[in-house]
């Protein structure tokens, strides 16, 4: 169908318009103008509110793996019809920019997408995109758009290598057989390591200190996997008393707001250690 058939279209002028091409579908401008008209009546509230609108607005959309890692060239892919766990969190954090802006359009969106995607929102390959989830978060942090709050809830500093992809890069279709792309890969990891870690929340801590985790947080899900140092993503959702998240769920195969509290999924998930808890800067403009 031609609402299906994926479109390629340059960004829009401005300081991102050298940038490769952006794919899409028909079918995601559609629902781009659906969002527009159902956040209309919370543009102008808080940051937190219109956070929480833009992400109930894709509840029951479908979950879908690997969302990025089709074709053989690094391009800005936004689908906004089915997500994996990172997208999710990616596309409501870049439309929430987007309908607080003065005149929001698909290509803000673009823009927004690809900053938050891309180290100094440059597509230049593969490897310039932020795959380590603690290595997305200082990137962003250094926009002063997410700000890591894990220490002052009591969390602790996880000092970690992060080998991951280059130890087990058969998984991942650009690597495989790319050893040029794999050194690069290497050298990102390489620096990302030097930084000295991380701060989360231990799991066992998590319950202790909910009710100071702000609603609509960026929280990611730390793992004793070797070499890697998350495994899952979200937003903190308060409901009542309770402390749940909203995610693209692979066990629902949906995006859902969890049944379970933070604490209990995190403490139902073997490999997991903790959390990081980040807030997005409620002043933040590009």
């Amino acid at each position: 169908m031609k609402t299906e058939m994926l479109v390629l279209i340059w960004l829009a002028a401005g300081n991102l318009s050298a940038q490769p091409m952006a794919v899409h579908s028909d079918a995601d401008r559609q629902i781009f103008r659906e969002y527009l008209h159902a956040i209309e009546p919370y543009r102008n509230t808080r940051r937190e509110t219109l956070l929480e609108k833009t992400a109930l607005f894709f509840l029951e959309k479908p979950y879908m793996s690997h969302t990025l890692e089709g074709g053989h060239k690094e391009q800005l892919t936004a689908n906004l019809q089915a997500f994996d766990c990172t997208t999710f969190v990616e596309t409501v954090i870049a439309l929430t920019l987007t309908a607080a802006a003065d005149a929001p359009s698909f290509n803000t969106f673009l823009d927004e997408l690809q900053a938050l995607r891309y180290r100094d929102g440059v597509i230049a390959g593969y490897a310039s995109r932020l795959h380590y989830a603690t290595d997305w978060l200082f990137e962003n942090e250094q926009r002063d758009l997410l700000h890591n709050i894990s220490a002052s809830l009591g969390g602790v500093r996880q000092e970690k290598p992060l080998r991951f992809m280059s130890a087990h890069r058969d998984a991942y279709i650009r690597l495989k057989e790319d050893d040029a792309m794999l050194t690069r890969i290497i050298d990102m990891e390489d620096r990302i390591s030097r930084r000295g870690g991380f701060y989360y929340l231990p799991k066992e801590l998590i319950g202790v200190r909910e009710k100071d985790i702000p609603h609509m947080s960026v929280v990611l899900f730390t793992t004793d996997i070797a070499g890697l140092d998350v495994t899952h993503m979200g937003f903190s959702f308060k409901r009542g008393e309770e402390l749940t998240f909203l995610h693209a769920s692979s066990a629902a195969m949906k995006v859902v707001a969890d049944e379970q509290t933070i604490s209990e999924y995190a403490r139902e998930q073997g490999s997991c250690t903790g959390i990081v808890v980040s807030v997005i800067n409620p002043a933040y403009s590009k």
